[in-house]
């Protein structure tokens, strides 16, 4: 793992290629991924046009994902590969072809710095956020002996008025061979109420990290979703991501 470079894991200094490999030396054959792991827009985009508040809300990017995920490379000795630029400026869970790589709206929110953006404009931020995100995601998987990805999301307790009682969403796309066995090895324990392909579904279009990086090799995956108020605080954080590992290291046992 030595050709992937390290970046530092404070959000509010964003080196390019907005980037960072986190346990870049970790040994197991596991790829932890978090998409929309950082809020931070670049200065040259006016904030997008929104509020602080809006910019520190879920639609800007995915609360406590990144602490998370952080902690289960640790524990699961992996690396992690993290963007490091809001979604609203380009989501790196989304093909460069999709509507939603540069939203226009996030839960009936208008994302004005995005309206009206010309082709020239799109390919920029296609180039400058997504290629390196997806290059890095690359040079991992080629790095490492058959790599499980697990990619780490959270989301709101409350959509559109609308409350989860889902806690932790297991997702996959055609290939559900350790979403099967994570959901297995998690169904005797009753602190969570964990759901398939819930509160999103490959229908959705939230797949694209797994079908890009993993379906293709034939590579083991899961998206694992969590409800941000679970992981709010560090301690939280830790919680969660110990839970989540202990099920991780357990499904792994069904393909050794």
């Amino acid at each position: 793992m030595t050709i992937l470079k390290q970046y530092n894991t404070d959000m509010t200094t964003c080196p390019e290629p907005w980037v960072q490999v986190i346990n870049s030396g970790g040994k197991r054959p596991i790829l932890l991924i978090c998409e929309h792991a950082s809020n931070f827009i670049p200065e040259k985009y006016n904030n997008l046009g929104l509020t602080e508040q809006q910019l520190h809300s879920h639609i800007a990017w995915d609360p406590g994902a990144l602490g998370t995920a952080t902690i289960m490379a640790q524990q699961l000795d992996a690396p992690l590969v993290a963007s490091q630029v809001s979604r609203l400026v380009y989501d790196c869970n989304r093909p460069p072809e999709s509507p939603t790589a540069i939203p226009l709206s996030s839960e009936n929110q208008v994302i004005h710095g995005n309206v009206g953006l010309n082709q020239l404009s799109i390919e920029q931020r296609i180039e400058t956020y997504y290629r390196p995100f997806e290059t890095t995601v690359n040079q991992c998987v080629e790095a490492m002996a058959s790599p499980v990805v697990i990619t780490i999301h959270s989301f709101t307790p409350v959509y559109l008025g609308k409350t989860r009682e889902v806690e932790i969403g297991v997702l996959h796309d055609m290939d559900q061979r350790f979403a099967d066995a994570f959901l297995s090895k998690a169904s005797g324990d009753q602190r969570f109420n964990i759901q398939r392909n819930q509160p999103y579904a490959p229908t959705d279009g939230v797949t694209h990290t797994l079908k890009r990086h993993a379906l293709p090799g034939g590579l083991l995956n899961v998206m694992l979703e969590i409800r941000n108020d679970l992981i709010t605080t560090p301690e939280q954080q830790q919680k969660m991501a110990t839970y989540l590992t202990n099920i991780i290291a357990l499904a792994l046992s069904e393909h050794t």
